[in-house]
This record gives C-alpha cells, sequence and structure tokens, in this order.
C-alpha cells in the first residue's frame, strides 16, 4: 500500500489529478472532466483577480487618466471601453496557460503536484522581486 487514499468514484475521482500520463487512456473521461475544471476554475480566478485588485479596464483607464497619459486617437471617455476589449481577455488567457502548465506537470508525474509547483515558483519569484527593490532603495544590487 502506498500509504493514501485514492477515490475510486464520484465528484471526488473526476476531480481528482491523474496518476499519470497513461491515466488519460485508462480513464479519459476522468482525465478530460479534470482539465475541464483545472482550466476553468484558472479562468475564472484570473478574471476576478483582475477585478479585486483594481487592475481592471476601468481601474487602468483612470490610472492613465491621473498621470496624464492616453491612447493616441481616442477620448479620454473610451479609454475604458479600448481596455476592456483587451484586459479580460489577457486575464482568462493567462488563467489558462496556467493551468495548462499544472495540467502538465501532474500528466507527466513532476515531483510533488503541478499546482504545488506553481506555487512554489510564484513565492520564490515573489521574495525575489521584494529582494530586488530593497536593494535597489539602498542603492546597491545594480545588476537589477
Amino acid at each position: 500500500m502506498s500509504g493514501h487514499q485514492v477515490p475510486t468514484y464520484g465528484i471526488v475521482y473526476f476531480l481528482s489529478p491523474p496518476r499519470d500520463f497513461f491515466d488519460f487512456f485508462t480513464s479519459p473521461v476522468k482525465t478530460l472532466v479534470y482539465i475541464v475544471f483545472v482550466l476553468g476554475t484558472c479562468a475564472i480566478f484570473s478574471k476576478t483577480w483582475i477585478d479585486v485588485s483594481n487592475q481592471s479596464a476601468k481601474d487602468v483607464a483612470a490610472q492613465l487618466d491621473k498621470n496624464g497619459m492616453t491612447i493616441e486617437g481616442y477620448r479620454k471617455e473610451n479609454v475604458k471601453h479600448y481596455l476592456n476589449k483587451y484586459i479580460p481577455t489577457a486575464a482568462l488567457l493567462g488563467g489558462i496557460c496556467i493551468g495548462a502548465l499544472s495540467i502538465f506537470a501532474d500528466l507527466v508525474g513532476a515531483i510533488g503536484s503541478g499546482t504545488g509547483i506553481m506555487l512554489a515558483v510564484t513565492i520564490v519569484y515573489s521574495m525575489f522581486e521584494t529582494f530586488a527593490k530593497e536593494k535597489a532603495k539602498e542603492g546597491g544590487f545594480a545588476l537589477f
């Protein structure tokens, strides 16, 4: 016995990641449900994050106006509509790409889960950014 329980039926069975790449061939419905679920939730969360973190088209248009910047060929009132064509689409596509990367890591049997790998990379990168900003404030760290 491997020491952990594995679901064999029900909703948890369909939402659990595949054990390896060949699980796609042995249970394709389960794998497809998992892929659709992960891609869908990642896309929804990324869209929600854009709205919550003040990065929506309305907020970006307000920031541009506050800084005295414009988009050539658009009046101040139309910038929000212009940005609304691109920002939500970019957020959804970014979420789908992150979900696809996580699914790929699960399918090829990476050490840990694909989600865990994504979280680890995000945390390490965030720590690096914080370190670089603090060093830049001190006047050192000229390479970054």
